[in-house]
This record gives C-alpha cells, structure tokens and sequence, in this order.
C-alpha cells in the first residue's frame, strides 16, 4: 500500500516512523519547515522499544500529484479543517483515509467532505511528544492501532490494511467494532482530560485532595452515561480499570490535553468535551462536571495568543 501520513507529530511520526523501518512504502505531507528539519537530521524516534533514526520521503500539500491507498490522519482537532484541505488530492475513490482523532466529530467532518465510504474507523493507543529537539520521545511502553469498518464488516481492503500494519514493530488490530472502542476511548480520555485540566493537577495530587476521588468517579460516570444514551455503553470490566486509574493514589497519571495546558498550547476543548457535551444534552444527560472542565478550557483557549 501506498500510505500517507499526514504531518509528522508525535502520533503520525511515531507509526509512520516504525512502518518506514520496517520497509513500507510511505510518505510524510509536511510543512517546508518540518521538511527542512526531517531532511538535515532525519525522522528520530527515542523509545522503549528501540531507538531509531529513518530519512522518509516528504511532500508538502503543493506537491501532491496522484491519490494514495491510505491516508494516515493524526493531526490534533483544532487543526483537522486545514489537513483536510491539504491532504484533499491524495483522496481518489480507493483511498482509505485513517484517522486517529478522539471523539467522532471529525467523522462527521470527513465523511461530508469526502463520502462515507472512503472513511474507516481508528483508534490509536500511544503515549508520545516531540522534544526541544524535534525528536518522538515515547513516554510508556503501549503502542497499538486498531483499525476497522465502520459498519462493523470485514472487507477485503481492511484486510490488505491489516496485513500491511502487522510486522511493523507495533501491535496492530483489526476490530469488527471499531465504533464501540472509539467510544470507549473518548469515554476514557474525555474523563481523564477533564478532572486533570480542570483540577490542574495529576491524578495522584487530586485523589490526595478531599472529595477528589469522588468527583474524579463523577466526572467518569458523566462520560459513560453520554456514551450509553447513544449506544454505545462502555463494560463493567473497562470501567473498573478506568476507575482504579482515576483514583489511584499518588500516580502521575496526567491526560495529553492536561499537559498542552501546562505548555500554554492550544486544547481540543470542542473536539473532545464539547462535542461529548453536545451528544448528552441531545438525551437528556447532565453533566454538570464535563461542562464546568469545558467552560474553563474555552477561558484559557481565549487567553492564548492569536496566531
């Protein structure tokens, strides 16, 4: 398959990273800045798993000349519209695109833009960031895609997609319920994103607070009745780990969006609480907690210097 990544971030540097070591045929649409960068010092990833250094081939979006087989998308949310009108060449009828965004709005973004059928569903597990010297610095030893359709079938396409993502030095899975693991994800992620944001702290300084392990469980059950009300209740077992991770005393356990606060960068406060927001108060949920994180981030997000 010919695959593009589109952008060379944590996420889409990590796995395109690991998929050029392992001799797939891939290509990075940057920006002339990152392009100049990966060309003079060259794709670096500092890992658990091993580390490496990999010269990719890179494009930037003016240079796009015919579509690729799969189109990796990992871009943070607030960035997600101008990707699309970057990337938008490389989509032909046969193009898989792959996005690994949290929550499902850029679902609906991308299926408007490009069809329903060209959009797969994805979930990506890795904790990762580029360093004060451009390098991918993975954080924890978790690195998995997991992969599918997004009316649950197994197509063949999914399955040239699997094969070509297995053997590439990370744990890849195809699911024949994507929708479901997206959702769980977002149940997960959204909770943890704002109990942490919205405490200013780690999970540990929280619990360690009176009343923090009760509102670190409220923000949780907040999150799983949104994701129950639209069918996609998350399991007993999955809410037990998410609650013994949400209260465990003295763990350093932050969310990515948490530590894009600390470096005063900008948040997917819409993407991944407000958009989650929107789903519950459509049924009916209350979430006062959600709500109050979310308030709070738009306030700083309004404080950030415009661009």
């Amino acid at each position: 398959m010919r695959i593009l990544i589109v952008g060379a971030g944590a996420v889409g540097g990590y796995f395109g990273g690991r998929l050029v070591q392992a001799g797939r045929d891939v290509t990075f649409l940057v920006r002339s800045a990152r392009a100049t960068q990966l060309a003079r010092d060259g794709l670096r990833i500092i890992s658990p798993h091993g580390d490496v250094v990999v010269t990719p081939k890179v494009m930037t979006a003016a240079e796009i000349e015919a579509p690729y087989d799969l189109v990796f998308l990992s871009v943070k949310a607030y960035a997600l519209e101008a990707a699309i009108n970057d990337f938008a060449r490389a989509v032909g009828p046969a193009t898989m695109i792959f996005p690994v965004l949290n929550g499902m709005r850029h679902i609906d973004l991308l299926t408007k833009r490009f069809g329903e059928h060209v959009v797969i569903g994805g979930v990506c597990l890795v904790a990762a960031e580029i360093d004060n010297e451009g390098r991918i610095v993975q954080l924890a030893d978790f690195q998995q895609l997991v992969y599918g359709e997004r009316n649950g079938e197994t197509t063949s396409r999914l399955q040239t997609l699997d094969a070509t993502l297995r053997g590439a030095g990370f744990d890849a899975r195809l699911s024949t319920d994507i929708m479901q693991a997206m959702w769980e994800k977002w149940v997960q992620l959204a909770s943890l994103g704002a109990i942490t944001c919205l405490m200013r702290g780690t999970i540990g300084e929280i619990v360690a607070a009176p009343g923090g392990v009760d509102l670190s469980l409220k923000v949780l059950d907040e999150s799983s009745a949104i994701a129950t009300a639209c069918g996609h209740k998350p399991s007993g077992t999955l809410l037990s780990k998410h609650a013994s991770a949400m209260t465990a005393p003295g763990s350093p356990l932050t969310s990515s969006m948490y530590r894009d606060l600390r470096k005063g960068a900008p948040v997917e406060a819409d993407h991944i609480l407000g958009d989650l927001i929107e789903r519950g108060a459509a049924h009916g949920v209350p979430t006062p907690l959600l709500k109050a994180a979310f308030v709070n981030l738009r306030v700083y997000q309004g404080g950030l210097p415009k661009s």
